[in-house]
């Protein structure tokens, strides 16, 4: 008998930060490499080093590409990693698209907070530059769904559809006959782009997301609310602004606004895309048509439909436009990206209405604002809150508890242990009663760094 070594590095006992280590005794893998997110106690612990060496891991596999799932990957080869990173073609392109974008965020944060003195560090440095990301996208390595790779004599993997954002899979590893599969996000049954999510058929060992552990997404009305809000905005002659994820939420909320001009739901309103990494995905979805529903004339359609903002200087422009608008700009959680300087600008003006969609972890500013903030840092100065805020969480692409229950269903084996991951513990907590409940499985909730030791025979 030997065993798998499983080191828990991140989205244990949090949301963020999704990093699995296994060591096997043919190869040691990691699975997802991301930052974490919201919390500053949890943002400090991407500066710290990991309690592996980085020179011992043989491959990385990603599940997708977002940057709580991806974003420590420079800094992974810049200590050390030298290996190949798998993940499918949309994820890969996705992911060189985040982490460039990721990159150039953190060089101007770094370089403004220098020139403007509001950094406790002297000098402010980028978590990572845009150098960095290119020797870890050098790294890439296509590889596509439902083809069984070998990697070694005893392991071998196999990528397949999830849903929740273009590419994202769940991941099947076979290590010396046990099946360990990793859920990643699981999307949603019902999407606007892509299909449903396929369901694992066997696990022993499962690594299951919790992010909407104990909720159900509330049945909302999403078209007649977005007219509603519209309708209002014009009226006030205010702004409209939607943080909204680069990926699959952009394009989603372009989808349904385009399809409700449509219909002559709304009016001819003026529509802002500001988000260069958006707009870069656009071009992914149109790279892979095979991963989503939206056909190509569609899709330009869509586009034309929208002012696509790639310059700073047309974002100014943007908002001294005086002209009822809707503003969808990144980043979802108000962490970053074009969105702070139009809340910045206009947060404070009881004409604005800022609508949060999805999950918004905590510790960012958009669960702040979600919680009734009266008012929230931005660029290092605090800016009142006179806007109204409002929030559509049926828009989340990630599945509720009873679509997490559901894409449990296929399972015909007993797995010999459920791991939640990537939840915050009162839906880690929930999540593990209900799976006891009505599967009767055995479920662990693993802390930050621990480290589980599984037999296997070899």
């Amino acid at each position: 008998m030997d065993k798998v070594k499983i080191h828990f590095l991140g989205a244990s006992g949090t949301v963020t930060g999704s990093k699995f280590f296994l060591e096997t005794p043919e190869q040691n893998i990691l699975v997802d490499c991301g930052m974490f997110q919201g919390l500053k106690e949890l943002r400090k612990m991407n500066w710290k080093p990991l309690p592996i060496d980085a020179k011992k891991i043989d491959l990385v596999l990603l599940t997708h590409g977002h940057l709580d799932h991806t974003g420590y990957l420079p800094r992974l080869v810049k200590t050390g990693f030298k290996g190949k990173i798998i993940g499918t073609p949309p994820t890969l392109s996705i992911t060189s698209v985040i982490l460039r974008d990721s990159a150039k965020i953190h060089e101007e944060e770094a370089e403004r907070a220098n020139m403007e003195g509001y950094s406790k560090h002297n000098p402010a440095l980028p978590f990572y530059t845009v150098e960095e990301a290119e020797h870890a996208i050098a790294l890439f390595v296509p590889k596509e769904k439902d083809v069984w790779i070998n990697i070694s004599e005893n392991i071998k993997f196999r990528f397949r559809y999830n849903g929740h954002i273009l590419g994202a899979t769940f991941i099947e590893l076979e290590i010396f006959g046990k099946r360990f599969v990793f859920s990643g996000d699981v999307g949603r049954k019902k999407d606007p782009l892509l299909s449903p999510p396929e369901r694992p058929r066997w696990a022993d060992y499962l690594f299951l997301e919790s992010t909407y552990g104990n909720k159900l997404h509330p049945k909302e009305d999403v078209e007649g609310i977005l007219v509603d809000l519209i309708e209002d905005t014009i009226r006030q002659r205010g702004s409209l602004i939607i943080p909204s994820f680069a990926v699959e939420r952009l394009q989603s909320l372009m989808y349904t606004l385009w399809k409700l001009y449509k219909k002559n739901r709304i009016p001819n309103i003026a529509l802002f895309v500001d988000s260069p990494m958006g707009n870069n995905v656009l071009s992914v979805f149109e790279n892979h048509p095979d991963w989503h529903k939206l056909a190509h004339e569609e899709c330009i359609a869509m586009c034309s439909h929208f002012n696509i903002i790639t310059s700073y200087k047309d974002t100014w422009k943007t908002i001294d436009d005086p002209r009822p608008k809707v503003v969808i700009a990144g980043s979802g959680m108000v962490t970053g990206g074009r969105v702070l300087t139009y809340l910045k600008q206009l947060i404070d003006i009881p004409t604005t209405t800022v609508l949060l969609v999805g999950y918004q972890a905590e510790g960012t500013r958009g669960r702040q604002l979600l919680e009734g903030a009266h008012e929230i840092k931005l660029f290092g100065k605090y800016i009142s809150v006179k806007a109204k805020i409002e929030h559509l969480e049926s828009l989340s692409a990630h599945a509720d508890q009873f679509e997490l229950l559901d894409w449990l269903g296929e399972i015909k084996n007993y797995p010999e242990k459920v791991f939640l991951i990537h939840g915050e513990p009162l839906a880690l907590d929930a999540f593990g009663v209900k799976i006891k409940d009505t599967m009767g499985w055995q479920v662990h909730i693993p802390e930050l760094y621990e480290l589980i030791e599984i037999p296997i025979s070899t």
